[in-house]
């Protein structure tokens, strides 16, 4: 197998107010037999840690990259298979996802806030073309790992609360704590019953209609953090995760590279290649 050379190029610049990015500024020879990989928006903090963990990962290639500001510049224009990274935003998931299907590559999204309607159109482009996309609502094994000890721990208690915390103020409450409400949600199980009628604010907002309740504390310097308590009489049962760096979705997205190559079609959450 051929060694990969790639030359890691920004071509932004920061200023006294904002980050200014100019071009598309990855450029990576190419080997026949490794999976041909393009980040698009890799000037974020995600993609140039995607750009760094894609290089050093065995069987995968850096066939490109392009900032966001740069959609449909540089998608790609080889017919060997391949992979486009979507860290963009919610509003060109679709186009980006449809552009890379014309060129026969497949398509792994991480784009938080992603509406369930374009999931669904997204669904049926893949199946019309016999083409492979991921739509990761985390990369995070952890994250990933929360949620199943979540599910288990449900059918053994009838109170769960979830308190998540940033450093900064997001749209609240946060994708992880609306995929955990739902994964909880549905499953037969009432919760917090003594009062699931509560309109008191400081009770957390109720997610779905099964009574699980959610809390978001936003303080400078703390890890972007979620925990699920559980309870009955005596007993409380927590679990935790929290993230302190990027790098921590480098396994789940190299994970997600390796399997999206063999799909036709869309799956929706990097737990099912758990």
């Amino acid at each position: 197998m051929a060694a990969l050379s790639c030359q890691f190029q920004p071509t932004y610049f920061i200023n006294s107010k904002k980050m200014v990015k100019t071009k598309p500024f990855i450029c990576c020879s190419s080997s026949q037999n490794n999976v041909k990989v393009i980040i698009n928006g890799a000037a974020k903090e995600i993609g140039r840690a995607a750009v760094i963990a894609v290089t050093k990962a065995r069987g995968i290639e850096l066939a490109g990259a392009v900032d966001s500001n740069f959609v449909g510049q540089d998608i790609g224009q080889s017919k060997a298979t391949g992979v486009v990274i979507d860290f963009t935003d919610p509003s060109k998931v679709y186009d980006n996802v449809k552009q890379a299907t014309a060129f026969g590559m497949n398509s792994v999204v991480y784009v938080p806030r992603i509406k369930q309607e374009t999931v669904m159109a997204l669904s049926m482009l893949c199946d019309k073309a016999s083409t492979g996309c991921l739509v990761a609502p985390t990369l995070s094994i952890g994250s990933i790992l929360l949620q199943q000890a979540a599910i288990s721990a449900s059918f053994h208690y009838n109170n769960v609360e979830i308190v998540e915390s940033r450093a900064n103020p997001l749209d609240f409450p946060t994708q992880d704590a609306v995929q955990i409400a739902n994964n909880l949600s549905n499953l037969g199980q009432l919760y917090n019953r003594d009062d699931i009628s509560s309109d008191i604010p400081a009770r957390g907002q109720v997610l779905g209609e099964d009574g699980v309740r959610v809390h978001s504390l936003v303080l400078p310097g703390l890890p972007s953090s979620t925990s699920i308590y559980f309870s009955r009489p005596g007993e409380v049962y927590t679990v935790k995760h929290e993230i302190t760096d990027v790098q921590c979705l480098m396994p789940g997205l190299i994970l997600a590279i390796r399997k999206v190559v063999r799909l036709k079609n869309l799956v929706y959450g990097l737990e099912k290649f758990l």
